[in-house]
């Protein structure tokens, strides 16, 4: 349920040798789930993951099947035909022969039908295991829904739409009104990227009051409350090794029924329908 992410990694090359370790520290750390995408450093990113993951399993310290590797497909390649396109690209990158759950980044020009029968040959080609989407609000998941269950379509655990990724902490709740609970019933997770706000949360007062009665950082205290929630994964994006250790640790953090009283005063849930936040 949480993982790390890799937005801005593989931008510079000055910055490799460093992003690569920090990713191989992860995961001899524990994480077991790494998401990224090629629009990351325009497949940059996805390089570093390769690259650390490829050390990590000749270094025997995890093997393949105990990862979880998340990658997407640009929009503006998402038809049916520049979908296998992009993932073969994007698994030659990642020196993988399967995406655990590969995504469409956001939506774009393409109709859902074009990418979502070809995320299905994907699943069936044993490309990638599962499919899903991002930056998608409720309206555009029943959209999805119907598309993948059209007669004609094909069909089975691991054919439908398994995830849905979009911006979503404590200081950007709007994914609760209507978004979440239907995710929550169509057995679709929620992942949640920059949930510490892009670290706007790391400096809260609240949390950082609720964090001192657990012995945790403000930003430990916004992870342990999006881990908290039914159906949801997290994956904050962390180089420095502190942070990655933080982060990890924010997930045996247990709020008490007086912290979460606390922190829904102090950031309340939606009481209307929002626009979703894409960052």
């Amino acid at each position: 349920m949480l993982g790390l992410g890799t937005w801005r990694m593989g931008e510079a090359a000055s910055r490799r040798v460093a992003e690569v370790a920090a990713v191989r520290s992860a995961i001899a750390m524990g994480y077991r789930l790494i998401d990224t995408a090629e629009m990351y450093g325009e497949g940059g990113a996805e390089t570093v993951v390769g690259e650390a993951v490829a050390g990590a399993i000749r270094a025997g310290e995890v093997t393949r099947d105990e990862l979880f590797i998340v990658s997407k497909v640009y929009p503006h390649n998402a038809s049916r035909k520049g979908t296998l396109a992009a993932c073969d690209r994007s698994r030659s990158r990642l020196g993988l022969d399967h995406i655990d759950l590969y995504l469409l980044h956001w939506r774009g020009q393409y109709p859902l039908r074009e990418t979502c029968s070809a995320m299905q040959a994907l699943v069936a080609d044993k490309c990638i295991a599962h499919w899903g989407v991002s930056n998608f609000d409720t309206d555009d998941m029943e959209q999805v829904l119907a598309v993948q269950n059209e007669p004609g379509a094909a069909h089975g655990d691991a054919m439908g739409c398994a995830a849905n990724q979009v911006y979503y902490s404590l200081s950007a709740r709007g994914p609760e009104f209507g978004l979440l609970p239907w995710q929550r019933a169509h057995r679709i997770a929620l992942m949640a990227y920059s949930p510490i706000d892009q670290g706007a949360l790391a400096a809260e007062p609240v949390l950082s009051a609720v964090g001192n009665r657990h012995r945790a950082s403000a930003a430990q205290v916004a992870l342990a409350w999006i881990l908290a929630q039914d159906g949801v994964v997290a994956i904050p994006k962390a180089v420095r090794e502190t942070h990655l250790r933080e982060n990890l640790a924010a997930a045996e953090i247990e709020l008490t029924a007086k912290d979460m009283a606390e922190l829904q005063r102090r950031f309340p849930p939606p009481r209307r329908k929002t626009l979703l936040q894409v960052r």
